[in-house]
């Protein structure tokens, strides 16, 4: 009888840009994933993610932004924060809007250490910072790349087909369900590698009881389920578990 081959799966590859304490379907991406590559060199968007989220409020939801010094074209690992105080600023909101919420002093302490450990350095460093932290507080453990690592020269969809195919020969990209309108998988079928889709369906948790808010708010930060859930049941929730 011959012996059983090791049958080793191709690797799960995501990438996405550095976004500011993103919400729960950027995690679920990352928790499917066994390489995680924040494009930290493409051109930052104004009014985008990347350097600001909603949280929730008396009056719903709040966005929540980093102040920016930013020059045109720029790519967000050139862009830095442009006032020192913003960390003591987000941490004030942050505690004075969720500090009833039901897991506020679980959740607390690690958001507040993490934010005064945030290095002075550029937007996409700042973001991944956090990113990272919290993925590690939630059990999730990825391999952590950035794309200005790799030597690319290509655009569009050939440019995250060459960093795919660098950063995981034979891989399988995940793709986001939005990005169907504009990528075409044949050229990642071409190119050797496999491609996937990842769908993720928002759950609804408790929310915003502590403020007197009925209305579920879905695509808010990370934060706002650990505030309310913990930790432990926030993750769950992001691999796809329903909250209890």
């Amino acid at each position: 009888m011959e012996p059983t081959k090791n049958i080793i799966s191709p690797e799960r590859i995501a990438i996405h840009q550095p976004n500011y304490l993103p919400w729960l379907g950027y995690f679920h991406k990352m928790a499917s994933a066994d390489v995680f590559v924040f494009l930290d060199d493409v051109q930052f968007s104004k009014g985008s993610y990347t350097n600001r989220v909603r949280i929730l409020s008396p009056k719903g939801p709040k966005w929540l932004t980093v102040p920016v010094s930013v020059h045109l074209g720029d790519p967000i690992n050139l862009v830095r924060p442009s006032n020192g105080e913003w960390v003591n600023s987000h941490l004030d909101t942050l505690r004075g809007i969720y500090r009833d919420a039901p897991a506020f002093q679980e959740a607390w302490p690690f958001v507040e250490a993490l934010f005064r450990s945030v290095p002075a350095a550029d937007l996409a460093a700042v973001n991944e910072h956090l990113v990272r932290g919290l993925a590690n507080q939630m059990g999730f453990s990825c391999v952590f790349r950035r794309s200005s690592e790799f030597k690319l020269s290509s655009s569009s969809d050939e440019r995250l087909v060459e960093l795919v195919s660098q950063a995981a020969p034979h891989g399988i990209y995940l793709s986001g369900r939005g990005a169907a309108r504009y990528q075409n998988p044949d050229k990642f079928t071409a190119a050797g590698l496999g491609f996937a889709y990842v769908a993720y369906q928002h759950p609804r948790y408790p929310q915003g009881g502590h403020l007197g808010v009925s209305r579920f708010e879905e695509g808010l930060s990370v934060l706002d389920a650990a505030f309310h859930l913990g930790w432990e049941e926030t993750a769950d929730m992001i691999r796809g578990k329903r909250p209890k």
